[in-house]
């Protein structure tokens, strides 16, 4: 919940499944006072992803600050009960171009089932787009994975930029959730540029290990996620040398 200096504050959110209300939180800087200037990074000063720890329930959305409080703020309800990790991704102003993600678990009442099984899956049929996986996650390695989308056999062009790249995927370690920086690949689109079938992004997976993914993407205005299990395997000593001959 904390990093160079930076705090995310306990998160304020409605306590059961059954309540609407606000999701508040604050980020405090070096000198312990509340953050009240970001820098942009993705189009936006604030990244929110919210997933329940059994990989479910993701969402990933854009609080709006109080420039005089430093308070993030949405509207918010939960849809199931359970636990649940908070991680705010953002770059503080004049603190270079480095994004920090900072997370907190909230816990959520009401009557619950979590997902126990979570078999390894490379497909996704979202809102009737097919979205297909390739590509493998290897540690001590940059992976190369690719996203491909189709509608009904055919292959869809029509992607549109979304948070300043034909799409953002997140990362997510089984059990402790950690969060993976994923980058996509290619040159910022230009506004009013399409593209697709094919999204391409670099990947590192700290350890082997089972991850959720979560591609998020646009067509005609409206963004649609795709989910994924996939199985990260132990790179070798050569593999990790080869792709980090600096050691960075």
């Amino acid at each position: 919940m904390s990093s160079q200096g930076y705090v995310l504050s306990e998160v304020s959110a409605p306590q059961s499944a059954a309540e609407s209300g606000e999701l508040v939180y604050t980020i405090t800087g070096p000198d312990g006072s509340p953050l009240t200037e970001y820098q942009e990074a993705h189009e936006k000063e604030m990244h929110l992803i919210v997933v329940r720890t059994d990989g479910t329930q993701y969402r990933h959305v854009h609080p709006e600050l109080d420039p005089s409080t430093g308070s993030w703020s949405l509207p918010w309800q939960w849809e199931e009960a359970g636990t649940y990790k908070i991680y705010a991704d953002f770059a503080a102003t004049g603190d270079g171009e480095d994004t920090l993600t900072l997370s907190r678990t909230v816990d959520v009442a009401g009557e619950l089932s979590p997902v126990t099984d979570h078999p390894l899956s490379t497909k996704d049929e979202v809102d009737g787009f097919d979205v297909t996986l390739e590509g493998d996650l290897t540690t001590g390695t940059s992976s190369d994975l690719t996203l491909s989308v189709t509608q009904d056999g055919a292959p869809v062009t029509t992607l549109e930029p979304y948070l300043g790249a034909f799409g953002h995927l997140v990362a997510l370690r089984e059990g402790d959730m950690e969060y993976l920086h994923v980058h996509a690949e290619g040159e910022d689109p230009a506004g009013g540029e399409t593209s697709g079938p094919e999204i391409s992004f670099m990947a590192e997976a700290p350890t082997a290990s089972r991850y959720y993914l979560y591609l998020d993407f646009q067509i005609n205005g409206e963004v649609h996620t795709a989910q994924f299990v996939v199985e990260a395997e132990q790179g070798t000593e050569n593999e990790s040398a080869d792709a980090h001959p600096d050691g960075h």
